[in-house]
């Protein structure tokens, strides 16, 4: 993904993504283990697992958090990022909704 020729825009929002579905395979992992430490009767065992739910959960908060603050201050960045002395500011695409299909 990082090598891919897209836009830099583009590219941040697929890295974040990414990493987001990763954090959610892990946060599935680790709270269906977590329920079968405790229906085994392991407090200890469901603890851990519960400490690295939690923590996985908190880094997929900082990636949505991560990914607002991108698509909130794009204007600021693409002035920053601009060689050309041009400083006007581009505005994210409106996305489209799906099609539905009909049964």
């Amino acid at each position: 993904m990082i090598k891919e020729d897209a836009e830099e825009e583009v590219r941040d929002a697929g890295l974040i993504a990414a990493a987001q579905r990763v954090e959610h395979y892990e946060m599935a992992g680790y709270g269906c283990a977590r329920t079968y430490a405790e229906l085994l009767g392991d407090p200890d065992g469901a603890q851990l697992l519960q400490t690295t739910l939690t923590e996985e959960s908190d880094t997929d908060k900082k990636l949505t958090k991560l990914s607002q603050f991108r698509n909130q201050h794009r204007g600021s960045i693409n002035k920053l990022n601009r060689t050309d002395g041009d400083t006007s500011c581009d505005q994210l695409p409106t996305p489209r909704k799906p099609k539905r299909k009909d049964p």
